[in-house]
């Protein structure tokens, strides 16, 4: 074995001093011209965030980056989001910047709308000068979707005269670096869970007192059906309904609340359509049972409407917003529904342009066919509150389109497709939530920013978590005995604190763009430890800080909680160098040591790959793996 190990020095050595011309000169700045944006590998906004910038006809203040160690040139949507490019764990993982370029403002006649977003002349296109160069406007109240952003120029005066339109304050390179140093924090964020939660417990009391409304009418005493109770109730009241089974497709047109006697109330569609619509805001739908729900889980598209209309968004109103539902919330504001069970071949309950409503304490029993099956609580355009609820069958539990805000929290999932399916939906909390045997858990899509999703607890499926977008948190969740535990899509965002075991991979990377703080999760007892599916070289640690691996090779001499040699869990080598003495010596080589410097001096070479540069010694929740009987000892 040693003499393995001299002979790979001297060939790794050999390698090195060949190409030492190539490592020790690289391009130099003035080498480097600025590309056309959309050749650039860009990060700072969501694609929806720029369309619609775009679409109102306002300008992004841009950067565009060249790395020492990284192959593409990477594209910067704003100026604080340059300038935390050129710093930090960027450049950890990219490498040294070797160039930077900015938009240039100078001739371009550029104002400011009154919410701060930056317009200019479109006679006058921007064009690029050196980020160094250029001389920064700061205090203006500049934005992009994102935040406020310096505004760059060329040329003083014209920065200067920008500035004084707008009480702002120019600055140079070096000092508006220095400035944004000396404000940077250090360590990811924490998830901004309990200002979410406080805003769905405000929303739970105030729908709470639709159940508290007194009873002006009761069927089969006051009225001889459903729909004569509802016409002769006045608003404000409640619709007392007595246990028996009651033929309805009802439209409830006014504020007040229908309750019945738990299940011993069933409120029967005949398989005619939805059973009960609220159209009103502040409607109540508690305790009672709905079935015999039409069997339309989607609609078709019918080619007139989409003429007449014929954006994306609209064909997906009209595909799911107008499926058959136990229970549709169609622009109820502020409606709840509780202790509802629904028995459906479609959905659950729908709810379309229902800001703050609440649905708490329901059952949906879908179908079993997830190909064919519908939504058990599908969110359009609705900020609302999904709280102990449970859907069983169908094809996705909750479904979201444009639900910003929304709120999932305390629910079950179980034998669907998708457990919580986000589209074009952010600024979401989905919190302690349990989902079972799924195609995917959580879904994450279409570009999305600053969803939050917190102790949940993900089994037996496909994928536990899958996530795209960016500035989004994957905190304190637990996957356990899926194919892959968590894979992150996203950029920008933090994966932390996670226990994920016993998967057949634990942690999949599939973007092009490591930017990610991923930290403190106990990745054991998994089948592979992590995959990557795109990219380069990722770092995974912060401030000194990664993650736990299980029996890893190398020591922690000093104490400090943190293991005293890197570990890459996508390496063959370290990985058997738990198992095996012959590759934990091999692992601690020269020649191992000199192979992987080369590789991460040259950019092509770079492989995909993942490297813990400070491995946590112990479990950041040894109490979870005990509980869940996972060993350490992969």
């Amino acid at each position: 074995m040693r003499g393995v190990v001299v002979a790979g020095a001297v060939v790794g050595l050999a390698l090195l001093v060949a190409t030492t011309g190539f490592v020790a000169n690289p391009a130099t700045e003035a080498d480097l011209s600025p590309v056309p944006f959309d050749r650039t590998l860009q990060t700072g906004l969501t694609g929806v965030d720029v369309q619609q910038a775009e679409a109102d006809g306002h300008a992004i203040p841009r950067g565009q980056v060249f790395y020492s160690q990284y192959e593409y040139v990477v594209g910067f949507h704003g100026i604080d989001a340059l300038l935390a490019g050129t710093t930090g764990r960027y450049t950890e993982q990219f490498g040294r910047p070797l160039a930077a370029h900015v938009t240039d403002f100078a001739g371009t006649d550029p104002t400011l709308t009154t919410d701060g977003y930056l317009n200019r002349s479109r006679d006058r296109p921007t064009g690029w000068t050196r980020a160094t160069d250029a001389w920064y406007v700061v205090g203006t109240g500049a934005r992009t979707p994102a935040g406020p952003t310096p505004v760059p120029f060329g040329d003083r005066d014209a920065a200067s005269a920008f500035a004084n339109e707008y009480d702002g304050e120019v600055l140079d390179w070096e000092t508006l670096t220095d400035r944004h140093g000396s404000g940077a924090a250090t360590g990811p964020p924490a998830p901004p869970t309990d200002e979410r939660l406080r805003w769905a417990d405000r929303q739970v009391r105030n729908a709470s007192v639709l159940g508290e409304r007194p009873v002006s009418v009761t069927v089969g005493e006051d009225a001889p059906t459903v729909a004569a109770a509802v016409e002769h109730a006045p608003p404000n009241t409640t619709v007392r309904i007595p246990p028996g089974r009651y033929d309805v497709n009802l439209t409830v047109g006014k504020p007040i609340t229908i309750d019945g006697a738990g299940g011993a109330t069933v409120l029967d569609g005949g398989g005619n359509g939805t059973v009960l619509t609220a159209a009103s805001a502040r409607v109540g739908v508690t305790d009672l049972r709905v079935t015999g729900v039409g069997d339309r889980e989607l609609v078709s598209v019918d080619e007139s409407e989409v003429a007449a209309d014929p954006a994306w968004d609209s064909r997906i109103r009209l595909v799911y917003g107008r499926g058959d539902a136990g229970i549709r919330l169609s622009t109820a504001p502020g409606s709840l529904v509780e202790n509802v069970t629904i028995e459906t071949d479609a959905n659950g309950v729908v709810a379309f342009d229902s800001s703050r409503a609440v649905v708490r304490r329901v059952r949906v029993d879908g179908r079993e066919d997830t190909d064919t099956g519908g939504m058990g609580v599908l969110a359009m355009y609705s900020r609302m509150v999904i709280e102990d609820t449970t859907v069983d069958g169908g094809a996705d539990g909750v479904y979201t389109h444009y639900a910003d805000g929304l709120v999932v929290r305390d629910s079950r999932m179980s034998g669907m497709r998708f457990g919580v399916h986000e589209m074009y939906t952010s600024d979401t909390l989905l919190a302690n939530n349990t989902i079972v045997d799924t195609d995917i858990g959580i879904y994450v899509m279409t570009r999305p920013t600053g969803n939050a999703i917190v102790g949940n607890r993900l089994r037996d499926n496909g994928v536990g978590v899958e996530t795209a977008g960016t500035a989004s948190y994957a905190v304190d969740n637990v996957a356990v005995d899926n194919e892959v535990g968590i894979s992150i899509g996203t950029s920008r965002s933090i994966v932390a604190n996670n226990t994920v075991a016993a998967n057949g991979v634990g942690l999949r990377s599939t973007t092009l763009f490591p930017t990610n703080d991923v930290t403190g999760n106990d990745v054991v007892g998994n089948d592979r430890p992590v995959a990557v599916d795109l990219g380069r070289l990722t770092v995974w640690a912060v401030d000194g800080r990664g993650n736990y691996w299980g029996s890893i090779p190398g020591t922690d001499r000093d104490g400090d909680g943190v293991v005293d040699r890197a570990f890459r869990p996508t390496d063959t080598l370290d990985g058997r160098a738990r198992e095996r003495r012959g590759e934990f010596v091999l692992a601690h080589s020269t020649a191992v040591d000199l192979r992987r410097a080369f590789q991460q001096a040259v950019p092509g070479l770079r492989p995909a790959a993942v490297v813990d540069p400070a491995p946590l010694s112990d479990p950041t929740h040894p109490g979870r793996l005990d509980r869940l009987n996972v060993s350490t000892e992969e």
